[in-house]
């Protein structure tokens, strides 16, 4: 995309959402950071100038996001690409994770999502133009052991960001779902994951192995933030996108997996699949 644009990214207080705030600036984009704390935007990217307009949101409030939409608009007189980044994580054990921590990421990862795209289209619809790129994960693909909510989560945002991509398109508005793997940012950090506290131990073997991951591998994650910021401002600049992309070589390595094995079940079991067609009772 060469000509100015504007981004509207949130969660660009840190990690993905502040690398893609970061690299769209440098390219000579305006930004509409939105964060819960806007004041550590300015902080963050101190040289923005009046290109970036720094926003307080809390991505679960409808007033919020409608709120925010309107001083980038107000602002900038359009909004041409939406950054769905805002997240948290949660790791525990399927069993082992309440109702209130599940609802509480649902809340985050899929609701806010919804809040924010739903104060964003009427903008991108009037124009006939925009694309939605929708941060998901790995896990958005592929359910992990320890990972079981927060990847439901994903697979939530993932089906919402094809349903939009088929219902947009006739409008000139595009949606994507970008899925990292482990890249060196902020996710696996307090400030970002909430680890469940109750461990069951029939699940050591299993989620507890990934808790332990976890824990060892904190800002040792093969990904580098800032090529995949990279290559998702480079996005709205070409004529066709996928419905999904994988970023990093781990990624892109399960999901090919997964198809693999999704191929061999559905050849393996076909004549069960096909068997279930109704047909009408001969005379």
């Amino acid at each position: 995309m060469d000509e100015t644009t504007t981004w509207f990214v949130t969660g660009a207080a840190r990690g993905f959402g502040l690398e893609i705030a970061r690299e769209a600036l440098a390219r000579g984009h305006r930004v509409v950071a939105t964060a819960r704390r806007p004041e550590a935007l300015k902080d963050a990217l101190p040289d923005a100038g009046d290109r970036m307009l720094a926003v307080s949101l809390d991505v679960s409030s409808p007033d919020q996001a409608e709120q925010a939409v309107a001083a980038a608009v107000s602002r900038f007189g359009r909004i041409d690409v939406l950054v769905n980044n805002a997240g948290h994580g949660l790791l525990g054990a399927v069993e082992e994770v309440s109702d209130a921590a599940a609802r509480a990421v649902f809340d985050v990862n899929v609701f806010g999502l919804l809040t924010v795209t739903r104060a964003v289209l009427p903008v991108l619809r009037a124009q006939r133009a925009g694309t939605i790129i929708n941060i998901s994960s790995s896990g958005g693909f592929l359910g992990r052991p320890g990972w079981g909510v927060y990847c439901a989560t994903k697979f939530a945002v993932e089906g919402i960001s094809e349903a939009l991509g088929h219902e947009l398109a006739p409008l000139g508005v595009r949606s994507i779902a970008v899925e990292p793997g482990g890249f060196r940012t902020s996710f696996l950090d307090d400030s970002s994951l909430t680890t469940v506290g109750q461990s069951i131990d029939d699940y050591a073997a299993t989620a507890g192995v990934t808790r332990k991951w976890a824990a060892d591998n904190n800002y040792a994650q093969a990904g580098d933030p800032v090529k995949a910021a990279k290559a998702i401002v480079d996005l709205p600049g070409h004529s066709e996108l996928p419905e999904r992309l994988q970023l990093g070589e781990d990624c892109f390595n399960a999901v090919a997996a997964k198809l693999e094995r999704t191929a061999r079940d559905q050849q393996h079991w076909r004549d069960v699949s096909l068997s279930t067609a109704y047909r009408a009772a001969a005379r």
